[in-house]
């Protein structure tokens, strides 16, 4: 039997997010159904919901910083029962057989992975949608290989956007081996920048953070940083010339970026995080004189993101967040562009 399930979507680029029902599929064998009781709201949804990318398909359910409660299982599967606490991240299927996949990457899947929301739905059928639907919803059928366990200690409402937000800045930390001894650097204090903070320093990193003014100084000082810059003040860009070995570029919207690349060491890396939809100018000089690099990360594998809320668990790391109802996500999204928020929006369930 379809699984009745109500919703949150959006119906074109120009109208509000609505009310909307639909069926999720009845578990398969190899799957978990999921009662969802928070999900994070991400500024690639806005994006998606926007078209900002092109190629969206409405109506849309955004979504995929998903904790819940299993429901029910499938006769095969293993990892997980009823009761258990889980979390579904921004992948629910990928092609399991290219280089990528075999190696436990599966984000970098070759022919692409299925998107919590947005793709094709290779189990879509006659029930359900054509594609898949994300978390702003009280269900979900996720195939076992790509549900996450959440540790006993980590609060679901609070672990939930770590299912992006967290791992987002989790796997380029452990990329480029960051450790004790390393500088570290985070621009943009915003739902990715404060886990960037977070984790970076339990790892034994000082971290730096950059932003445009200092009226978050204080909560950067709370999550572990151990310095804050101001990116505007010259003298002070001036003086961390050439400190960093890897700076989290955590900024969504265009900006200048050929300054920030002076203060990475030699060899070091900044990495970008923020889905920018215009292209941003990189002076070769500003690389090749010190063998920088400038490089892009895209959230992480199943293996790794089960690493990540490990690591959190361990070190008491959460997301900052702020609990709203579904009929409230419009008014977030308006906040979220005026970035009013500290520092996730995570929609309770319960409230639908």
């Amino acid at each position: 039997m379809p699984i009745a399930t109500r919703a949150f979507a959006a119906v074109a680029s120009d109208k509000p997010l609505e009310p909307w029902s639909f069926d999720r599929r009845d578990p398969g064998p190899d799957d978990v159904a999921i009662e969802i009781k928070y999900c994070g709201v991400c500024h690639s949804d806005l994006h998606v919901v926007k078209n900002d990318l092109g190629g969206t398909r409405y109506p849309i359910v955004p979504g995929h910083e998903i904790a819940g409660v299993v429901t029910a299982v499938g006769d095969n599967v293993s990892r997980f029962k009823v009761g258990d606490r889980v979390g579904v991240g921004c992948m629910v299927d990928s092609c399991r057989t290219c280089s990528s996949c075999v190696e436990g990457e599966e984000q970098y899947c070759v022919p692409g992975m299925t998107q919590t929301y947005g793709s094709a739905d290779p189990k879509g059928g006659e029930v359900g949608q054509a594609i898949t639907q994300g978390g702003y919803s009280d269900r979900i059928t996720v195939d076992q290989n790509y549900v996450l366990r959440i540790p006993d200690s980590l609060p679901l409402d609070a672990a939930a956007p770590l299912l992006c937000a967290g791992i987002t800045t989790y796997s380029p930390l452990r990329h480029w081996k960051i450790g004790p001894g390393s500088k570290v650097a985070v621009i943009g204090l915003g739902g990715l920048g404060h886990m960037a903070v977070k984790q970076a320093a339990a790892m034994g990193a000082e971290v730096t953070v950059l932003s445009t003014s200092d009226r978050k100084k204080a909560d950067a000082e709370r999550m572990g940083a151990k310095h804050f810059l101001i990116n505007s003040d010259k003298a002070a860009m001036q003086a961390a010339a050439e400190k960093f070995d890897l700076i989290i570029n955590t900024v969504s919207a265009t900006h200048e970026i050929a300054s920030h690349v002076q203060l990475l060491a030699r060899d070091g890396t900044m990495v970008m995080l923020g889905l920018t939809t215009e292209g941003l100018p990189v002076y070769a000089m500003g690389l090749l004189w010190r063998r920088r690099s400038v490089a892009g990360s895209l959230i992480g594998g199943i293996r790794e993101t089960q690493e990540m809320l490990d690591f959190c668990a361990e070190h008491g790391i959460a997301c900052d967040i702020e609990t709203i109802a579904p009929d409230q996500i419009n008014e977030a999204y308006e906040r979220m562009l005026k970035s009013d928020v500290r520092y996730r929006f995570v929609i309770d369930m319960a409230r639908l």
